[in-house]
């Protein structure tokens, strides 16, 4: 539980069947565990890319706007966060109300196998890795180093990267996603680089573009492990 909250003030869900009001977390997670649900699916959509959802039109236009969606797995039910906040500059209340909507019980929209995810994953940072280093861009060296080794400093004092009982390739594929993002992020934001013309700038976002969304799919495998296990178990 405390892993979903983090450091927000309240999350409540909307919407839940049998409810006719927001209820808080504990009880959302105990109402759909009533209603048959068995597990949660991670979903990550961007724009042209419907990553990890099923439909219907309306849910996925919403998960869409949201960037993320959890679909509950056996329910026929999604969730998708709206944040809200409130207050001063260093004292802002943070409050997140997930709306429950049906969903269509359909296969997830590209998502690969872990197996799949980490091949592409590491085949797409060691292409991407190569043409940025070419068109000497930033994020293709020592800052992005950097900013990497930062990241893994964080990541090894605080949480555990998944939860106990997932795959041990989940947690690989997922820190191989996780340390991608962050070399995404350095590319974009630490300028151009040597890249000072607008061809070699579009070239950039050509490169990072396929590795951002390879590396979104491997995030969502990672996360869905443990469902995807459990419903081949059960084939």
């Amino acid at each position: 539980m405390l892993a979903i909250v983090g450091e927000d003030a309240v999350h409540r869900v909307e919407g839940l069947p049998g409810e006719s009001a927001p209820v808080g977390l504990s009880l959302a997670l105990g109402r759909l565990r009533a209603l048959g649900v068995t597990g949660l699916r991670v979903a990550l959509p961007a724009p042209g890319h419907p990553l990890g959802l099923s439909g219907p039109p309306e849910f996925n236009a919403r998960a869409l706007e949201a960037e993320e969606a959890v679909i509950c797995h056996g329910g026929a039910l999604g969730l998708v966060p709206e944040v809200y906040e409130a207050g001063p500059e260093g004292d802002v209340h943070v409050e997140v109300v997930w709306h429950c909507l049906p969903v269509r019980e359909a296969p997830p929209a590209d998502v690969p196998s872990l197996g799949e995810a980490e091949r592409e994953l590491a085949e797409a940072l060691r292409e991407a890795t190569e043409v940025l280093t070419r068109l000497d861009v930033a994020g293709s060296g020592p800052v992005a180093e950097a900013a990497i080794d930062a990241y893994r400093a964080r990541a090894e004092r605080g949480r555990e990267v998944l939860a106990p009982g997932y795959p041990g390739r989940a947690v690989r594929v997922l820190e191989l996603a996780q340390r991608v993002g962050v070399l995404i992020s350095v590319a974009y934001d630490n300028g151009h680089g040597g890249a000072v013309s607008a061809s070699e700038m579009a070239a950039r976002a050509e490169v990072l573009r396929p590795v951002e969304r390879t590396a979104r799919r491997a995030q969502v495998a990672a996360y869905n492990s443990v469902v995807e296990e459990r419903e081949r178990g059960m084939r």
